[in-house]
């Protein structure tokens, strides 16, 4: 059974992987219908993170759900 350590590390790399396959879909344009949509249904009107890194790890959370999802862990 792999180690809680050794699966948060995959889940990251997995997560970037996701987030890297998002990216490359919608041709890294973020003012795009979809980031669009996914920033509209992901937080309520009004209730958008301030600043960069929250959102990036917002994402990153998002992306890492979407793997182990994947992966049916």
């Amino acid at each position: 059974m792999m180690g809680q350590g050794l699966g948060r590390v995959i889940d990251f790399f997995g997560g970037i992987w996701v987030l890297i396959h998002l990216g490359l879909v919608s041709r890294f344009n973020m003012s795009g219908r979809y980031w669009a949509w996914r920033t509209s249904t992901a937080f309520a009107q009004g209730t958008r993170p301030v600043g960069r890194m929250r959102m990036f790890r917002l994402g990153l959370d998002y992306a890492q759900w979407a793997w182990r999802l994947r992966r049916l862990r």
